[in-house]
């Protein structure tokens, strides 16, 4: 949800109070009394359609569309694919997608009072040299120009508004998100120490004068000393390098289990640490390390991108059969709303889909596959009449609770000017953070409201003890393959490069997964960089 802060960052010391807890006791009574009656809804991605993959149990196409390109997948790198091709002046294209929405992971939901993120819900202030990006900001108008230092002048409106984040650590809310009151000496200089040794990684550079982490991924150094921290999980680097202060454990923790779904224990050590490292914090003057977000999340990017895919997209659909016949790519599609299929003949095709998806179309895909690991998550919207708070800090853009089972919640109405909300919406993030993924997955789909409606009220409530009285909506949406998890010897394994590779030079692969980093900027430079391939044999970093 945030990236890794500054160690300085202000904070503030809360001490609760007796008296505040005493008060409660008579509320907490009456609330038990009250019979609540919740609304609660259950969706997510289109599996059941997806899983007829296994048996491709589809009909013969009856019909045959011809283009030139064809993206299956209308994810961001897809998308962004597509952006990629009108910007070359390419516009006889077609994207293909199985839900009947694009955006992929940077989807969005509605309500009466807000729209919520259904992914992805922010983009941190981008690297100064990704050219790429800061030109698609500026096409958007959320970069609206530059100072006379060059910095980018981004709206502020779609900046976070203060304040951006509180953590509910030691029975009170603290401003940010690193643990801090409360805390010995020895933790707090492990802390410090810590903060430290990211800033030295974040500004390091090899002896090429190549960063040791950048983004793209494919940016960063290729010095082996730096590379071997792939070789093991970011616990035991923290391990070796005397770091066993548990509430900055839990931190690091936190933030691998946020961009990666797995925690410190599955984690590769070199993806930890580029969680830290690899943003340079210098499009701001202060160096703020501040991020983009809206009421809908990254959908707000996604519109952004769709502009370029108009009357050029099949929703709906779903590819599941590819081959190459007399220099051609026929992709055979079956279109869900009519269940008809048709074949669509392209000279060339960006599989913008995860590997997971591509094993049913190629030969061995599924021995590759095997070494790409994708959490499953689940997020929860709520609508609440109040939202009872427990500690001194208000409300703010990001709040996490120390110790909970979820990554916290977002209010989602943070970003609207108009602060006097009849109702406050929050939507609440889970990472099922082990390696039985399989295993969870199946627990994702298995159980009913009740059990994942449990799950987010255990977790709330340690924070706000009363908010099932006050809960009159929750909406669970759930994605089966969340995000890519980069275990160790994945980053820089062999999987990703085979399964990068191009065939016969008419298939070619764009995913965030074939960077092993799931963001936005990934996903945005492997639609980008897949185009220029296919035009020019040329990519952009």
């Amino acid at each position: 949800m945030k990236n890794g802060e500054n160690y300085n960052t202000s904070r503030r010391f809360f001490v609760k109070t007796v008296g505040l807890a005493l008060l409660a006791v008579p509320f907490l009574q009456a609330c038990q009394e009250k019979v609540i009656q919740v609304l609660i809804r259950l969706s997510g991605t289109n599996h059941i359609l997806g899983h007829r993959l296994l048996t491709k149990n589809f009909p013969k196409p009856t019909k045959q569309i011809h283009i030139p390109y064809l993206i299956v997948g209308g994810g961001i790198s897809g998308l962004s694919a597509a952006r990629q091709f009108s910007k070359k002046g390419i516009h006889d294209f077609l994207v293909v997608e199985l839900e009947n929405h694009l955006g992929g992971n940077s989807s969005s939901g509605e309500n009466k009072y807000s729209k919520y993120p259904l992914g992805a819900h922010y983009l941190p202030l981008p690297n100064k040299a990704d050219q790429e990006l800061l030109d698609f900001l500026e096409e958007e108008a959320i970069i609206q120009g530059y100072d006379h230092e060059g910095f980018p002048i981004f709206d502020a409106q779609q900046l976070t508004f203060a304040p951006d984040e509180r953590l509910f650590y030691r029975n009170n809310w603290q401003e940010g998100l690193v643990p801090k009151t409360g805390n010995t000496p020895d933790e707090d200089a492990q802390i410090q120490d810590f903060f430290l040794k990211m800033s030295t990684f974040r500004t390091g550079k090899d002896k090429n004068g190549v960063y040791y982490f950048d983004i793209p991924l494919a940016k960063s150094s290729q010095d082996s000393s730096i590379r071997a921290l792939d070789k093991m999980t970011m616990l035991q680097w923290c391990a070796q390098d005397g770091y066993t202060a548990q509430p900055l454990l839990n931190y690091i923790d936190y933030c691998c289990r946020d961009d990666f779904g797995l925690g410190i224990k599955e984690v590769s050590a070199w993806a930890g640490i580029h969680y830290f490292a690899a943003r340079k914090q210098d499009t701001a003057p202060d160096g703020n390390d501040t991020v983009l977000t809206w009421p809908e999340g990254n959908a707000r990017l996604a519109s952004h991108l769709k502009k370029h895919t108009h009357s050029k997209t099949l929703t709906n659909h779903i590819v599941f059969d590819i081959k190459i016949e007399n220099n051609k790519v026929i992709a055979a599609t079956y279109d869900a709303q009519n269940q008809t299929s048709l074949e669509i003949i392209a000279d060339k095709v960006i599989m913008a889909t995860p590997q997971f998806v591509n094993q049913y179309f190629f030969k061995d895909r599924k021995k590759i596959t095997k070494d790409f690991h994708y959490a499953p998550w689940f997020l929860a919207t709520l609508v609440v009449s109040e939202l009872p708070d427990n500690g001194s800090f208000p409300l703010c853009w990001d709040n996490v609770i120390y110790g909970s089972k979820g990554l916290g919640y977002i209010y989602d109405q943070h970003q609207t000017v108009q602060q006097i909300q009849p109702k406050k919406v929050i939507t609440y993030y889970y990472s099922f953070s082990t390696v039985e993924i399989k295993k969870n997955r199946r627990l994702l789909y298995s159980q009913n409201e009740n059990y994942w409606k449990q799950i987010v009220l255990n977790d709330l409530k340690m924070a706000h003890p009363t908010i099932e009285s006050f809960i009159e909506d929750i909406h669970i949406h759930r994605l089966g393959h969340g995000m890519i998890s980069p275990v160790p010897d994945f980053i820089f394994g062999q999987a990703k490069k085979e399964a990068s590779a191009s065939i016969d030079n008419r298939i070619f692969f764009a995913h965030s997964d074939l960077a092993g980093i799931s963001i936005f900027e990934e996903a945005f430079h492997q639609g980008i960089n897949i185009v220029n391939t296919i035009l020019d044999g040329t990519t952009v970093d």
